[in-house]
């Protein structure tokens, strides 16, 4: 037996696999050692339909989670998810988000996510629309899910191309890449 860290308490993990030809996508939480058991890995259900990128964990926590996936546990799900912190949908949180990231009226690729200070959710990949309306690789949402639109104007043109990564400066910037 492999025996952890003391200092590790919780680990959120995502694996992706093909069985029988079929893409099977998987998030998991193991807390302290592999054979605890988590109410969390049960309420994941079906989970995910396709590519899972990052989650960003929020202060309250709950579990952000971006990828290129249209589903979670079988509900609508464009390219985004915020779970509770025991496994279940915050469903509230996508109902502020309306029909979620598109690209080029098919699902997003979203890349990356982080969480500011303030609460606020930092959202960057290849999409072009958020909830029906021109966004072109980065936005805001405030903590329930609703577009932080002053931050959004205030990009400008925004990118050329789409934000693969982020990071956020102690100084509070945005790096983009």
């Amino acid at each position: 037996a492999t025996k952890w860290p003391e200092n590790l308490n919780k680990v959120l993990s995502a694996a992706i696999q093909k069985i029988n030809g079929t893409l099977s996508t998987a998030i998991v939480r193991v807390i302290n050692t592999p054979s605890d058991s988590d109410p969390f890995n049960l309420n994941i259900g079906t989970g995910f339909n396709n590519y899972l990128y990052r989650t960003a964990l929020q202060s309250d926590g709950k579990i952000v989670v971006v990828g290129g996936f249209d589903t979670f546990n079988g509900n609508t799900r464009n390219s985004i998810v915020r779970l509770n912190s025991n496994g279940t949908d915050d469903t509230a949180f996508y109902t502020n988000i309306g029909t979620g990231f598109s690209y080029l009226s098919v699902t997003a690729f979203v890349y990356s996510t982080e969480i500011q200070s303030d609460g606020k959710i930092l959202v960057g990949g290849n999409f072009d629309t958020l909830n029906g309306n021109t966004r072109k690789y980065l936005v805001r949402l405030n903590s329930n899910g609703t577009e932080d639109t002053a931050f959004y104007t205030n990009l400008g043109s925004s990118f050329g191309w789409y934000v693969r990564r982020m990071a956020i400066q102690s100084d509070g910037k945005i790096v983009a890449v």
